[in-house]
């Protein structure tokens, strides 16, 4: 009889622990629509409630939805998975007219961008190392960002806002090794970016960038397609290809043109554009602007310091090589380099297309 009641209370407290890991940080019980807003940033990324398991496999929660842009933003190389959810009965709405206007969206939208790099690049399902997370929250009309570093255990991420230096290494498409000392922001550096006529908000989720169909759990569908039908988006189909959407730098159909017009949009545009912090300079590189001396044709900028180098013009036709952006995409010189944040490598492929396509413009 007393083995007996102590094997019953071996079994209640192994019952315990098993439900006490349940709604532990690997298996959160909750969801974004049960928290509390005036309570972010909340201590751990696992309280928020985006995915379900185990947290480090970024299986996304209830009306917690992927979203992928078609000309990702460069990042020394690393790969991103990107979630939004939105309150139940809210939704985004955008301008047709503006095509180059962020996504409208309402209050207590998150946008959750996790930064990760896989051990090889030839099996980018199989090991991986996730850095960080960024969560973009709108509420009371304001949008705030909210920073995450994971650990080493992969189990959680902690709300850091100082930024890191985190040393990281993998091995590439063709095998060759590389290791860097990935910089993980600190806070108030996501203002020098996500800066719109002086106001902070996101600049990724955008019609031009998310009109294309991507793979979800039961099947491939275009974004804004499923946007609609979860009522995250109010548009109609008329509205939506009235904007031009852009093209992967990997997009063998797409010109040359378009390719490197679609990569200074999303790599350079949201700084140089009419509304934002480049704007002085009077090169605006949204995939909008027509007029080519506003892309740098022939146009020397208005203040570059070292910058410059010894090259007279941002863009000067016919000399890939001889150009101001060339020149300061391919260096990580602190008074060189464009973007002055978000990466502390060349994106070697980048550069060789901006440097082709530099070369096809007629002297």
């Amino acid at each position: 009889m007393k083995n007996f009641r102590l094997l019953s209370l071996a079994m209640l407290l192994f019952s315990g622990a098993v439900f006490y890991a349940c709604l532990g940080p690997n298996n959160a019980q909750t969801n974004p629509g049960e928290l509390d807003f005036e309570t972010f940033p909340l201590k751990r990324l696992s309280e928020y409630g985006f995915f379900k398991g185990n947290l480090n496999a970024l299986q996304p929660n209830e009306r917690v939805l992927v979203y992928e842009p078609i000309a990702p933003l460069f990042t020394d190389y690393a790969f991103k998975k990107r979630f939004v959810w939105m309150a139940q009965g809210t939704s985004a709405t955008f301008d047709p007219a503006a095509p180059d206007e962020p996504l409208d969206f309402p209050d207590k939208a998150i946008l959750v961008k996790n930064f990760y790099y896989p051990a090889d690049f030839r099996k980018p399902a199989a090991e991986r190392r996730i850095l960080e997370t960024r969560l973009l929250v709108k509420h009371q009309g304001t949008w705030k960002a909210y920073p995450y570093r994971w650990n080493a255990e992969q189990t959680d991420a902690d709300y850091k806002v100082t930024g890191e230096r985190i040393p990281v290494s993998w091995t590439d498409e063709y095998g060759q090794a590389h290791q860097i000392q990935y910089a993980m922001p600190n806070k108030n550096q996501c203002k020098s970016c996500h800066n719109r006529n002086e106001v902070f908000m996101p600049i990724g989720p955008k019609v031009k960038q998310l009109n294309h169909p991507i793979a979800y759990a039961d099947g491939t569908e275009n974004q804004l397609e499923r946007w609609v039908k979860m009522g995250y988006l109010k548009a109609t189909k008329t509205d939506i290809e009235r904007i031009s959407p852009l093209v992967s730098m990997t997009n063998e159909h797409a010109s040359l043109n378009s390719r490197a017009r679609s990569y200074l949009d999303v790599n350079c545009g949201h700084c140089h554009n009419p509304k934002g912090p480049a704007a002085t300079s009077g090169l605006y590189l949204n995939h909008e602007e027509r007029n080519p001396f506003h892309w740098g044709v022939r146009k020397s900028p208005v203040a570059a310091g070292i910058g410059a180098g010894s090259f007279r013009f941002d863009v000067n036709p016919g000399q890939g090589r001889a150009s101001i952006m060339t020149y300061r995409m391919n260096s990580v010189h602190p008074g060189i380099m464009m973007p002055e944040v978000g990466r502390v490598s060349i994106h070697t492929e980048g550069v060789a297309l901006i440097e082709a396509w530099i070369n096809s413009l007629t002297p």
